[in-house]
Formats: structure tokens, sequence, C-alpha cells
């Protein structure tokens, strides 16, 4: 009896010691702005609950760069994540994707920067579609083609040509670097039919 006791109090140790050195590391990783990888449980209210040796909240804000619609793809998932805020007395740590993901953007966004001038060719993705053009992410910064720009022909709307997500090769047209604005151009990609 006094031997599965003793077995107790050991588990129970171990629970213990594997608990202080996760708020440990915790404490490391928010003092040196690090990151830190968790698993993400289930949904709760306003966000996730994610695993990261001990259960933190991952609110909906801190997600993504973008609101996720269907929150349930990312259960299951290891994610890097930031941590926002502890307390260890409450047993309380909030973390964030979303931080992570706008430092990478802001890198890309440099990098993006750096190549765009006018007359440059460029790839993007397309990421809105409105009915006067398409939105196009650069690399952390966005285009505009204009509908205008997007055909020797008549468009009838640009969501007939391209859809949301769609890779796409652009002309740079215009770049207004101090407000960070790009007019791109399709149809300047290939000869006017109307010039022999």
């Amino acid at each position: 009896e006094r031997k599965e006791d003793d077995e107790g109090l050991v588990i129970l140790s171990m629970e213990k010691a594997k608990k202080i050195k996760v708020w440990d590391q915790i404490r490391d990783v928010y003092k040196e702005d690090g990151t830190i990888q968790g698993k993400v449980m289930y949904r709760v209210k306003g966000g996730l609950s994610v695993d990261i040796g001990l259960p933190a909240f991952l609110p909906g804000s801190q997600i993504d760069l973008h609101p996720i619609r269907d929150l349930d793809s990312l259960i299951g998932q290891m994610i890097d994540l930031k941590i926002l805020k502890y307390n260890k007395k409450r047993n309380n740590i909030i973390v964030s994707r979303r931080a992570i993901l706008e430092a990478e953007r802001m890198k890309q966004k440099a990098k993006t920067l750096a190549l765009i001038e006018e007359g440059a060719v460029v790839k993007g993705i397309v990421k809105n579609i409105t009915d006067y053009g398409l939105f196009i992410d650069l690399g952390g910064i966005d285009g505009l083609l204009h509908i205008t720009d997007m055909s020797w022909g008549r468009v009838s709307h640009p969501s007939s040509m391209y859809g949301i997500g769609n890779e796409i090769s652009v002309k740079v047209i215009n770049f207004d670097r101090e407000r960070e604005r790009v007019s791109l151009g399709l149809k300047q990609l290939k000869p006017d039919p109307w010039i022999d």
C-alpha cells in the first residue's frame, strides 16, 4: 500500500516539474519575443484552445491576417505562436499566430517593394474581385488591375477572366512609392490588336 502512495507522489511531482518547466519556457519565449509551437485542440468562445504544454487561448482576432470562416479546419494542426500575455497565478496564457504572419508579411513587403518599378513584370495572386477590377497580392503589397487594363477587348466583369487565388503575371503601369499604390496592367503584356 505504501508503495502505491509513493508511486502516486512520484507521478504527481513529475507532472508538477513538467508544468514548472513549461512555465519557464513560456516566460523565456515571452521575454525574448520568440515563438512557441502549439497544437490546436478545439473551439472555445471567441477563439481556439491551443496546447503549448499547457492550455492557451488563441483569440479569433489573432488567428490570421484575415478572418477565418472555418475554424474547425485548424483543429489538430501544429502552429507557431507568439505569447501576447500570461498570468501564472490565474493559469492564463494568451497567444497569437497573427503576430508571426504580420512579421513575415512585413519582410515579404520589403522584398517586393525593392522589386517593383514601372515597366516591371511581376507575379501575384488574385486576392479580391470588384466590379472595377482585381486586387492582386504581389507579396505583402496589393496592386490594382483595373478592368480597362485587363484586355484590349471589352471585359463584362473581372470575375469572367480570373477567380480568387489565381496566379497572374502583370505589368507595373504606375507605382506611387509614398502611398504604396500600384497600378497594374494585363493587356500591356500583349500587343494591341488594332495596331499592326
